[in-house]
């Protein structure tokens, strides 16, 4: 009996768990407890910022003087240090001025001697002058003693210029610099021996502060670019007003901004590739010619551009851009866009938005179109990670 009745407890028992495992089991599967899903949104604004282009580019120095000599001789020294800066002016070989010395003392004496004969032949000339009054000597006589002066006068003329030319080759025996600049290495020594006009030159010597930055750019880009301005979505900047800014070699940027000078009138036909010079200060001369470089340029300005954060763009399977926008019900909506380039942290979006859209940049994940969202500002300050979509503040910095 006994037994009976603890096999009905244990029965009973196992019949009240069951019970409240089903109900349990219930509960899970019933709708969830929440409230309405809330989102973080950017409201869309017109901004203005700089079309800038990064191109890649050499330097090479705004003035380039190849230094020779003019006249032949021995070098007899060499006056200024490798690697050094020079002025314009500066004496940078001298070479042997011995036989050009002489030359010019000997233009110098014979000036003289044909200046002496000037006088002695124009005295005579006045006093035929006189006589020819009173037919003491012929016209004829009186002729030739004008023309023996004109003569004696011509000497004098060409005299003066062999002197001058004997003092310029004097002078040309001190090599000066023709620029200022710095001075690279030099390819001949004292006692080398060297000639007018010679091919190789005997140092050169560079103006490095300005410094050019001729820089490449695809003739396809440009045509964008006259089509974007043309159709007014761009406006064009004039050569003496766009800037420019450099990365260098090592990543870094280049303090000193720079200013457009020009663009080439002529695409190389190999590369499809036009070249733009731009000018920028070398004070402490930390641009050597040769070097390569990233040219940052301001080819254009859009002044009415609406700016969207990178984190609220997302991309269909077929990979066109959309965003996810709260309309005036608080519902979400997908809306299609396009994108044009980076901005920054953010996207140019040419088309697809207005002012005043109110775009979702977290809490995408929680929504769908069609429901109905929580909205609240965008706060970045209190995301950890990249932050993005400061409708405030333009980051299309070139450096």
């Amino acid at each position: 009996m006994q037994a009976i009745c603890r096999t009905g407890l244990i029965g009973a028992i196992g019949i009240i768990v069951l019970c409240l495992m089903l109900t349990s089991c219930g509960k899970t599967k019933g709708p969830p407890q929440g409230g309405t899903p809330e989102v973080a949104v950017v409201v869309m604004k017109t901004e203005r910022f700089p079309i800038i282009t990064e191109n890649p580019g050499r330097t090479s120095a705004c003035l380039i003087a190849e230094v020779r000599p003019q006249v032949s001789g021995i070098i007899q020294k060499r006056l200024f240090v490798e690697g050094s800066d020079v002025n314009a002016g500066d004496i940078l070989y001298q070479i042997d001025p011995a036989t050009y010395e002489a030359a010019y003392a000997a233009a110098g004496a014979a000036l003289a001697r044909a200046e002496a004969n000037v006088v002695s032949v124009r005295n005579r000339a006045e006093r035929y002058k006189e006589l020819v009054t009173v037919n003491a000597v012929s016209r004829q006589e009186r002729d030739d003693v004008v023309a023996a002066l004109k003569q004696a006068e011509a000497e004098v003329e060409a005299n003066k210029a062999t002197t001058e030319a004997a003092r310029i080759n004097l002078a040309y025996t001190s090599v000066k610099s023709p620029i200022s600049g710095r001075i690279g290495k030099s390819n001949v020594t004292v006692g080398a021996l060297v000639t007018a006009n010679q091919p190789s030159a005997l140092a050169v010597v560079q103006q490095l502060d300005p410094i050019y930055v001729d820089a490449t750019k695809s003739s396809v880009n440009l045509l964008q670019l006259k089509g974007h301005i043309a159709a007014g979505t761009i406006k064009g900047t004039g050569p003496g007003q766009a800037k420019a800014k450099l990365m260098l070699e090592d990543g870094k940027p280049y303090p000193l901004e720079g200013t457009l000078k020009f663009s080439d009138i002529t695409v190389d036909p190999s590369t499809g590739s036009y070249i733009l010079r731009t000018v920028f200060p070398n004070p402490k001369h930390i641009l050597l010619p040769g070097m390569y470089v990233r040219a940052l340029i301001q080819e254009g300005v859009v002044e009415q551009a609406i700016l969207v954060p990178q984190q609220g763009v997302s991309r269909d399977p077929k990979g066109n851009p959309f965003v996810l926008i709260v309309d005036a019900e608080d519902k979400v909506q997908q809306r299609a866009i396009t994108v044009a380039r980076a901005v920054g942290d953010r996207w140019n979006v040419p088309s697809g938005l207005a002012p005043g859209d109110r775009v979702i940049v977290e809490g995408m994940q929680k929504v769908r179109p069609g429901v109905s969202v929580k909205v609240v500002p965008f706060e970045p300050g209190q995301k950890t990670g990249p932050v993005a979509g400061k409708s405030d503040q333009l980051p299309a910095k070139m450096n």
